[in-house]
């Protein structure tokens, strides 16, 4: 297994490089709104993921139920890997 090491200047100046430009407007919009609702753009977000990737599957695997495509979509997403029976 791969120790962990902290990145170097020039590592971090790579993943910077790739990111997108910082929207001010939208954060300061989400900064004025409560806990409660800031979350609410990041759960769209995800559903707009899994949407996504459940419509991958589907085409990939056209012969399984929509059960069976949403557990292969919880599985790519889950981290924690379990065994299959």
């Amino acid at each position: 297994m791969d120790e962990k090491r902290p990145l170097t200047k020039e590592e971090i100046a790579e993943i910077v490089r790739g990111l997108g430009p910082v929207d001010w407007v939208q954060v300061k919009l989400l900064a004025a709104l409560p806990p409660e609702k800031r979350i609410i753009p990041a759960l769209q977000a995800q559903e707009f993921s899994m949407a996504g990737l459940r419509g991958t599957f589907l085409k990939r695997f056209p012969g399984q139920t929509l059960s069976e495509i949403n557990m292969k979509v919880l599985a790519y997403l889950t981290p924690v890997r379990m065994e299959a029976k």
